[in-house]
């Protein structure tokens, strides 16, 4: 995978508006958040993620709203060569949280963990403390399955931010990770509020994160539908209508670009 800079800039893909830099610089971003005091949230966004957008308005708001919005999917940078776009490379939400983990070590980054079902986050915190040696964890919690009231979840915002962490890690799943984000930014005093999913059972042992070679293959998605059949197959269904959106925004882009060579002065 690459590491070099790519500009900070957003690519659209299919209406999305991508950050497609490599972990490095993401990482570099939210240290210089973390510096000048600053709060914002990270959505890491595949085709399925992208596709809900535009079924689900307030996914939609939410990611628009997002500091960061990070390429996940092997889709979603074949999108971006498709599209032509300069690109970094994937960033998972289960490996920019291992290297979060480790290089903010040396910063002295404090984590915070809310998210998974009942004793997840603490089993986490076990494993990665053993792994990464000195980090530092502000605090963890397991949210309810039940919709909080006003009060509780102001509760739980004076809870997270008492702790004083730098990142709150958010495994939720989307689309209620990223609307949760969205409605807490600001309240919640960190500089980077990042939405993971799938990396709190990946990381804690509840479930198998595919190996490494897959991982590099891009082919993660094969080894969960193979593990979880009935809960991955409709969203992969997502990705070939992903796919047939980015090849009509590459079309458009073409007709555009010629048509605007036709009424070129120079050819006038």
């Amino acid at each position: 995978m690459r590491e070099q800079t790519i500009q900070a800039k957003k690519y659209d893909i299919h209406g999305i508006r991508f950050d497609l830099i490599a972990y490095n610089v993401a990482m570099e971003t939210i240290e210089r958040w973390r510096t000048n005091g600053e709060s914002h949230y990270v959505t890491i966004t595949n085709p399925h993620s992208v596709m809900l957008s535009y079924r689900d308005a307030e996914m939609r708001k939410a990611t628009e709203m997002a500091d960061l919005t990070l390429p996940d999917g092997v889709g979603i940078i074949l999108a971006a060569r498709l599209l032509t776009y300069p690109h970094g490379g994937r960033v998972t939400g289960p490996l920019l949280m291992l290297k979060l983990c480790d290089w903010g070590r040396k910063y002295g980054y404090r984590h915070f963990f809310y998210g998974g079902t009942e004793g997840v986050a603490d089993r986490l915190v076990a494993r990665l403390s053993k792994t990464y040696l000195g980090l530092q964890v502000a605090g963890t919690h397991c949210p309810s399955f039940q919709p909080l009231t006003e009060e509780e979840d102001k509760t739980i915002v004076e809870k997270i931010s008492s702790t004083n962490p730098d990142i709150v890690w958010v495994g939720l799943g989307a689309p209620k990770q990223e609307k949760w984000m969205a409605d807490r930014v600001g309240k919640i005093k960190a500089a980077a509020m990042i939405g993971v999913g799938a990396a709190f059972d990946f990381h804690s042992g509840n479930a198998k994160w595919a190996p490494e070679w897959i991982r590099i293959l891009g082919l993660e998605w094969v080894y969960r539908l193979i593990r979880e059949p009935k809960r991955m197959w409709r969203r992969n269904l997502d990705s070939p209508l992903f796919l047939s959106k980015v090849i009509q925004q590459r079309l458009s882009m073409i007709l555009r670009s010629e048509t605007k060579t036709l009424h070129s002065p120079e050819k006038e």
